[in-house]
């Protein structure tokens, strides 16, 4: 038991350090194909790279990215401990060569700075998402955000790398003279966000639909007898009118909310019923609670 445990945690190890790799692949190719062949300066510690590579081509992008960060690195040590920042060199030492091994023979994808942004957006964000899903830093602004809450003893990390990121894109706009690299800037991070949790959450949502009725035990019947997905029955209070009521929750794949909402609706139209989007669902019916890395 204790062998097959030792080798799932080796391939499961195996497979997080191929897919950083992975994730440094996309990052460089934003970098290399789209962001500073354009002088798109888009934050964090690679656009600082780009700007300083811009001031002097003489020094490879990714170099300046691994020097940056060592600094941030040891910082980050005390907090984080030696484990942690060991696998975040990694992750940096990587990124750089990689970075720097494109340089060498990756063409020219655009001169079009909207598609340099949007495409390196995309690139960015599946290099972060496959980052964050395996759990490896690629240390920079986030890292020293994060350090600098530990100084400061405020615990709001995306407000000091906010200011960070800002102050790089700010400077970037103002070396380059190119005001309009702000608005570059935003479309790379709006893109890369919205890619990068797509990677985290996949592309499949489900529904999840709470259901207030005074005939709930009529419609946990109907939707178990007419739907794949179980249904959870749990005691509320109205605290308005401090009637009692049952309240369903189940959570559905989005093609099957229509039937849900028709059973709820021809059994009590004056249900009150709440849908969200949901995430990562996971358990009978979905995608097994294990299956991921």
């Amino acid at each position: 038991m204790d062998k097959l445990m030792n080798k799932k945690f080796t391939v499961k190890s195996l497979m997080g350090y191929l897919f950083m790799v992975v994730g440094c692949a996309f990052y460089a190719f934003s970098t290399v194909l789209f962001l500073a062949p354009n002088a798109i300066v888009a934050g964090g510690v690679t656009g600082l790279s780009v700007l300083i590579n811009i001031l002097n081509n003489n020094i490879p992008i990714g170099i300046i990215s691994i020097v940056i960060n060592i600094p941030i690195l040891f910082l980050g040590l005390k907090y984080y401990g030696l484990s942690f920042v060991i696998k975040c060199l990694l992750t940096v030492t990587s990124l750089g060569l990689i970075t720097d091994l494109f340089d060498l023979f990756m063409p020219l994808m655009t001169d079009d700075k909207i598609l340099a942004s949007l495409y390196g957006g995309v690139c960015q964000g599946v290099g972060i998402g496959l980052f964050v899903r395996y759990k490896f830093s690629s240390g920079g602004t986030e890292l020293f955000g994060r350090v600098v809450s530990k100084w400061t003893k405020l615990s709001n990390i995306p407000i000091f790398v906010g200011i960070l990121d800002g102050i790089i894109v700010v400077f970037g706009a103002i070396v380059t003279k190119t005001p309009d690299n702000m608005l570059y800037a935003l479309i790379v991070v709006f893109v890369s966000t919205k890619v990068s949790e797509i990677i985290l959450m996949g592309l499949e949502k489900a529904k999840l639909c709470i259901v207030i009725s005074d005939k709930s035990e009529e419609i946990a019947k109907i939707l178990i007898e007419n739907s794949p997905r179980g249904v959870t029955m749990l005691d509320s209070v109205g605290m308005y009118t401090h009637n009692e009521h049952k309240l369903l929750l189940t959570c559905v794949k989005n093609r099957q909310l229509m039937q849900v909402k028709e059973i709820v609706k021809n059994i009590d139209k004056h249900a009150f019923m709440i849908i969200n989007d949901s995430f990562e669902v996971r358990g009978q019916g979905f995608k097994d609670i294990a299956g991921d890395l």
